[in-house]
Formats: C-alpha cells, sequence, structure tokens
C-alpha cells in the first residue's frame, strides 16, 4: 500500500549550480550526494530542513530515464522556463521573499493575495519555476492527517 509521497523529481540543467542554488539561495539542506550503479548516475537530493521524509532528486535529464532524444527536449522546456516544479510553502511570505530576492532569487511575480492565501513566483537556476505560498490561517492545514 502507498505510505505517502517520498521523493520527487525536479529537471535541472546542471547539478551542481542547482545544488548552489537550492542550498545556499533557498536554504534547503542535501539529503543525498552520490554516484550510483556502472553508470556513474550522481543521485543528488535535497529537502527542507525540520521536514525528513520528502526529498527533491535534482536530475539531469537523460539515461537511465530517459532516451537522449526525450533528454534534448526536455532540457528545451526546462531552459525555456515553461515547467513548473511545484509550491514551496512558508509561514512568512513576505520576509522570506526578501530574505530570498536579496539572495539573487529571481521572482516573476511579487507575494499577491489570492483566495488561498499570499503567493510569490520565482524560477530556480535552470528555470523551473514555482510557487511560493503563505495559506491563509485555517484556509489549508497542510500537517493535517486528511487520510481519516
Amino acid at each position: 500500500m502507498i505510505k505517502g509521497l517520498a521523493i520527487s523529481t525536479v529537471w535541472v540543467l546542471d547539478q551542481d549550480r542547482a545544488k548552489e542554488f537550492y542550498t545556499e539561495k533557498l536554504g534547503l539542506e542535501v539529503r543525498t550526494d552520490m554516484t550510483m550503479g556502472e553508470g556513474g548516475m550522481r543521485w543528488l537530493t535535497v529537502g527542507a530542513p525540520g521536514q525528513p521524509g520528502i526529498d527533491l532528486t535534482l536530475m539531469v535529464p537523460g539515461p537511465p530515464a530517459m532516451d537522449p532524444e526525450s533528454a534534448e527536449m526536455m532540457k528545451k522546456l526546462i531552459a525555456k522556463g515553461v515547467l513548473g516544479a511545484g509550491v514551496l510553502r512558508t509561514d512568512d511570505i513576505h520576509g522570506d521573499f526578501k530574505k530570498l530576492k536579496d539572495r539573487g532569487v529571481e521572482f516573476l511575480q511579487e507575494p499577491q493575495e489570492r483566495p488561498y492565501g499570499t503567493e510569490a513566483l520565482f524560477r530556480d537556476d535552470s528555470g523551473n519555476w514555482f510557487s511560493f505560498t503563505q495559506h491563509r490561517e485555517g484556509e489549508l492545514d497542510l500537517d493535517k492527517d486528511w487520510s481519516r
């Protein structure tokens, strides 16, 4: 039986640059950085401090996940900036927006009020965009066990 999400892939153009961006600019921590198997695939994961069990793997498109033609198409889409990689949450959107902007994070949209809370949009160093959101109090409890 499925117990939950453990790892989600963010396709990046360069793992070293992505590692620097996700740790130094966003403040995530490296969970795993190792070479696997005969082909030497690098397994690089990061996650939010204090949130164990959910990692982002920062992967360059290519074998063994996809064939070379598909990898080149994916790299073009990443670089074009059309892929949304997810939603990162905060409890201080305005303070964290300023902190991230001061660290050089490229924001596409400053914090704006939405029906569900306050949201800003930013791009990572490869071109992927993220929603950066502070949910309105009581609107969506992401820590609640909704399975019952």
